[in-house]
């Protein structure tokens, strides 16, 4: 059986964590509980996801909001009838072009289907994701963890996560991922919750006045 995150276990999972992870109780104790941050899945959100792509969530936002705009019913065929300028001005560089056109192509063909990831583990759902052109770990990961809510992902060269982690844990650097990762086992089962911990602690800490 395949769990899934919901606002019962977020909370449950987070005290649990707390018990465990002198960093994230001090999270829960400063801020409380982090959203649960679900998104629906699907192609949409998927196209949202690489938009985000080594930027800031607020630029990503700002040209998804724009691609809305554009498209108020973004499918892959929609998608396939922008041209490269409008792309542009959207906001889309060349690469995030052609990785939403590869996408599309790939729903549109049925060599790739959303409707499939649902009902395999995590692994399974990130290799199948991965065989697109320009979806790497972070990305795949990003969508089990908010779009199908598997409960121990850990994104993979998450910045925000790795900034939060070194401030929590007084270090002069932010970790490498394998030592991120080695340092957070004890989260198992539920590295998603620890993950959406730092997330919030990150974004309450840059809220703070100055």
């Amino acid at each position: 059986m395949i769990v899934k995150l919901d606002e019962n276990n977020l909370k449950e999972a987070s005290h649990w964590l707390a018990d465990r992870d002198k960093g994230l109780q001090l999270v829960l104790s400063r801020y409380g509980y982090p959203p649960l941050w679900a998104r629906t899945p699907g192609f949409a959100t998927m196209v949202h996801i690489i938009l985000e792509q080594q930027v800031s969530l607020a630029s990503a936002n700002a040209a998804f909001q724009r691609l809305n705009e554009t498209l108020p019913e973004l499918s892959p065929a929609a998608l396939l009838d922008l041209d490269d300028t409008t792309l542009r001005q959207i906001g889309f560089s060349r690469q995030k072009a052609v990785y939403t056109r590869f996408l599309a192509t790939s729903v549109l063909s049925g060599t790739f289907s959303f409707e499939t990831l649902p009902d395999m583990d995590d692994a399974e759902a990130r290799a199948e994701m991965k065989r697109l052109k320009g979806i790497g770990d972070w990305t795949a990961d990003i969508y089990l963890s908010e779009c199908l809510l598997r409960p121990d992902i850990f994104p993979r060269g998450d910045i925000a996560m790795q900034e939060a982690f070194r401030v929590l844990n007084h270090l002069p650097e932010r970790p490498a991922h394998d030592e991120f990762e080695r340092a957070t086992q004890h989260w198992r089962p539920w590295r998603s919750v620890g993950t959406r911990m730092l997330w919030h602690f990150y974004l309450c800490e840059k809220k703070k006045p100055r």
